[in-house]
């Protein structure tokens, strides 16, 4: 069987694949919107941004562990109408959908990312910094980095000149088409979790060893709980000496969730298993991970597609291998081989089989 790392670079292959097979049997469901609505999205709500030189790829925010990419080829580029919004597909990502939205403005080829959160408070925000881009002719890239802030309503952030239409034509346009991605850093969201089961506030403070302080949030914790606390607190750690210590580039709402399913709370569903499983992998603690792929494989209602990304990023062999299966079997219910040979000696017909 393949490994999980050589999964990872066929990732994309795959989920071509599955993407054809879940068009033809409507198993799972794709959002395939293309909404015409005016530019005002990208006039007030712009990105503050800085332009990257073509050829280079750029770092996102250090201080951010929530990564992840958009990517959408969008059809007939050479053929918008102006003013006129075409969305690629919703994508969800750390309890958040997201999708590219592009359009022809004043001689410009605008793109920006929409989103809209799972689960949601009155009040909530998504601070961002991307990296915007368009793959072109021999690979030629154009990018440009964006700062902004999502809040309290759906929208739309993007650079309403991020190219001139004339440039973007000539180097940009294969076939009629255009290849749009973004790598998006989630700098920090407030108002997008759910209840909390468990405290960790100072009512804890007789039963906890440790202080972690996560942005303005401190969690009083018995750090036996993860090999990784116990070794920054009791190891060679700088920190093993402080009853404080401030840990960066995280969620408090993630960190909460966390440290409840390190008590045996059920606390991980479709709104949380994202980000228990970055702070399962960050921090070394197998049983959280092992939980979330529990929930993954017997629970969650996420496309296979999403299912086999989180399992080549966090190596769950199990998770895959189901996945696999699964794609195995929608197959076999979409391929029907005609029994007559005069047929099949006409035809290129095919048989899916896993790339390993």
């Amino acid at each position: 069987m393949q490994t999980l790392e050589n999964l990872k670079i066929e990732l994309a292959e795959i989920s071509e694949r599955l993407q054809s097979v879940e068009a033809s049997i409507s198993r799972i469901s794709k959002s395939n919107e293309t909404a015409q609505k005016s530019n005002n999205d990208f006039k007030n709500e712009p990105l503050d941004e800085s332009e990257v030189p073509t050829n280079t790829t750029t770092n996102l925010a250090s201080e951010s562990a929530k990564r992840f990419k958009l990517k959408h080829v969008f059809k007939n580029v050479n053929k918008f109408k102006e003013n006129i919004n075409n969305d690629g597909e919703w994508e969800e990502n750390f309890n958040v959908k997201w999708r590219l939205s592009v359009l022809r403005l004043n001689n410009h080829f605008a793109l920006g990312v929409e989103c809209e959160p799972i689960a949601q408070a009155d009040k909530w925000s998504i601070r961002i910094k991307t990296e915007l881009k368009l793959v072109g002719k021999d690979q030629i890239n154009f990018s440009k980095l964006g700062f902004g802030c999502y809040e309290t309503k759906r929208g739309c952030k993007g650079l309403s000149d991020f190219i001139e239409w004339e440039k973007l034509e000539k180097e940009f346009l294969v076939k009629g088409n255009v290849t749009a991605e973004v790598h998006m850093a989630i700098i920090e969201t407030s108002g997008l979790g759910k209840e909390k089961i468990r405290k960790f506030d100072e009512s804890q403070k007789d039963v906890s060893d440790v202080i972690l302080a996560v942005r303005d949030t401190k969690f009083h914790y018995l750090a036996s709980q993860s090999s990784f606390f116990k070794a920054l607190l009791l190891g060679n750690f700088s920190e093993s000496q402080q009853s404080e210590v401030k840990l960066t580039g995280i969620d408090p709402d993630d960190f909460h969730y966390f440290l409840e399913v390190l008590h045996g709370e059920s606390a991980i569903d479709e709104t949380t298993v994202e980000g228990v499983a970055l702070l399962a992998d960050m921090y070394d603690a197998p049983t959280a991970m092992r939980r979330c792929e529990e929930f993954l494989m017997k629970e969650s209602k996420q496309s296979l597609k999403k299912k086999l990304k989180i399992a080549a990023r966090y190596n769950l062999e199990k998770l895959e291998e189901k996945c696999m299966s699964e794609i195995e079997a929608m197959e076999e219910k979409r391929l029907v081989v005609p029994k007559d040979t005069k047929v099949l000696k006409k035809k290129n017909w095919f048989t899916f089989r896993r790339p390993f």
